[in-house]
């Protein structure tokens, strides 16, 4: 069984997305129904709807459900779009929209090998995970390369694939129609040397255009978990060069696909999302996780949190958008530290990275963090920030470091236009913020003071509170004060002396003033 939305991310969104239903319906096989023919059962199945469209294919659509599918694909026509997702919603399955120009046949073959794969996936690993799945790996490195990817074991059989347009060659479409490279082609990459560089090496091989055979430039890079070959990823071009950093991704993705295939190999156990974020919470030992990882429990560590804001989407999208966020962090931060983990919590992706200065941020994970912010932006449109934790000494105080990240993160929900802080950057935003969420919980702690003043503005149409603070803020400086309000200056001194009295504040107590300048900053939050 796999979840639809994963079979959609896998499949593609050029050969058919979904309309109605949830993207956490399950699919166990594939059925194809023409509306002549009687039905069968279809329990649990994704059911291709073939031989009608638009209002024709309602009918067809409700026997689906009757008949126990999950969910059902149809080709939609102008005006009749309503009609079938009104009978989907009264058969209670989910309905894909298949492009007009997609064939059955092959739209069919597609699914089936998807299936197939997550079946193999499911039988050697106790659950799937996206940050680790192949063909959303494949998707986000053809995003991060600018070409068309495709994923192989040593076979060499096509493992997963990207989506892709017209621009792809002979090579890949007969690749990934037979999940095998054709034997001629492979015969000369043989020859040239590239197999054996891809055995032998974690270097990525440029593979010249062959215009004479139709074939295009290529990258590629071996699969390798220390001397084992695994397999390899191949990067076909497009109709534009190579991104500038596309040999680094390409070498981040290498490493989670070594980790993809050992546990396809291995035998089950705890999964590496739940060893992180066992690692992440403390709930884990850190000698545990760092023996079923392959790592060094003392090493140092600094954890980075990455949240994408202001999401308003339906669930299909925030699920594709999830995984996009977790791939992406993984294939980043592994080509920037080798050991690196990363495990999604809620809704917010984080990375451990091991082995690193404990007495500062290394300047290269900030650059590393703005690039994953940019990539999604341009790629998906996707607002993402960054909190960046304090580096601690061992893996087994990497929750402090998470801790910081989190608070980081919840700082910069004020600061839409910063997308990337550290610890260091916003401690004393981060202070300020858990500073106010005390007074917020603790109403006995409030100054009644603050409260009559706000009380009277609201009453009687004044900004005094306002007003106080900004001359608070800028630490008795009534000039700048003044300016930021756009007042006069001795307008601002009249409304200060009337707040003053208004509360019954004692500005001139640097305590008394304190309280007040924290007592009206949390005023105007809850606002």
């Amino acid at each position: 069984m796999v979840e639809l939305s994963r079979l959609l991310l896998a499949v593609g969104a050029s050969l058919m997305d979904l309309r109605s239903g949830d993207p956490q319906t399950h699919v166990r096989g594939l059925a194809i129904l023409d509306p002549d023919d009687d039905p069968g059962s279809y329990r649990d199945e994704l059911v291709l709807v073939i031989g009608a469209r638009g209002r024709e294919a309602a009918r067809a659509v409700r026997m689906a459900g009757q008949h126990g599918a999950s969910a059902v694909a149809v080709k939609t026509s102008p005006g009749g779009e309503r009609d079938v997702r009104e009978a989907a919603e009264d058969a209670s399955v989910a309905l894909l929209a298949v492009r007009p120009q997609v064939r059955w046949d092959q739209l069919a073959a597609v699914i089936r090998e998807v299936l197939d794969s997550f079946a193999v996936h499911a039988d050697s690993t106790p659950e799937a995970e996206p940050a680790e799945d192949l063909f959303a790996l494949a998707q986000s490195v053809a995003a991060l390369t600018g070409g068309a990817v495709s994923i192989e074991d040593t076979a060499p059989r096509v493992l997963a694939y990207s989506r892709s347009g017209d621009e792809v060659d002979d090579l890949r479409r007969l690749s990934i129609l037979g999940w095998q490279g054709p034997e001629p082609y492979l015969e000369l990459l043989r020859q040239w040397g590239v197999y054996h560089r891809l055995r032998t090496s974690n270097e990525v091989v440029r593979i010249q255009a062959h215009p004479e055979l139709g074939i295009r430039a290529r990258l590629a890079i071996g699969i390798r978990a220390g001397n084992q070959h695994l397999g390899a990823i191949w990067v076909q071009q497009g109709n534009q060069p190579f991104s500038e950093h596309a040999e680094s991704a390409l070498i981040g993705a290498a490493r989670l696909a070594a980790v993809h295939l050992l546990r396809r190999r291995g035998a089950p156990g705890r999964s590496r999302g739940e060893l992180v974020a066992g690692l992440l919470d403390g709930s884990a030992s850190a000698d545990l996780v760092a023996g079923q990882l392959g790592l060094d429990s003392s090493v140092s560590a600094v954890v980075a949190a990455f949240e994408a804001r202001g999401t308003q989407h339906d669930r299909p999208t925030l699920e594709l958008q999830r995984v996009e966020l977790a791939t992406t962090v993984s294939v980043h931060m592994t080509s920037f530290r080798r050991g690196a983990l990363v495990g999604a919590v809620d809704s917010r992706v984080y990375a451990v990275l091991p082995e690193v200065r404990t007495d500062r941020t290394e300047p290269g994970l900030i650059t590393l963090a703005r690039d994953v912010v940019a990539v999604l932006r341009r790629r998906s449109g996707q607002t993402v920030q960054v909190g960046i934790g304090g580096p601690v000494s061992s893996l087994a105080d990497v929750p402090v470091s998470r801790s910081d990240a989190d608070r980081v993160l919840d700082a910069l929900a004020r600061t839409p236009e910063t997308d990337v802080a550290t610890i260091t950057d916003r401690r004393a935003d981060v202070l300020l913020g858990e500073t106010l969420k005390l007074l917020e919980e603790h109403t006995d702690l409030r100054d009644p003071a603050v409260r009559a003043l706000v009380d009277h503005d609201a009453d009687q149409g004044t900004d005094l509170a306002r007003s106080l603070l900004a001359y608070l803020d800028a630490m008795g400086d009534v000039r700048s004060a003044a300016a930021g309000l756009h007042i006069h200056p001795n307008t601002l001194r009249h409304r200060v002396r009337r707040a003053a009295e208004i509360g019954g504040l004692t500005l001139e107590d640097p305590r008394e003033r304190l309280c007040c300048h924290l007592q009206l900053l949390l005023a105007t939050r809850q606002r």
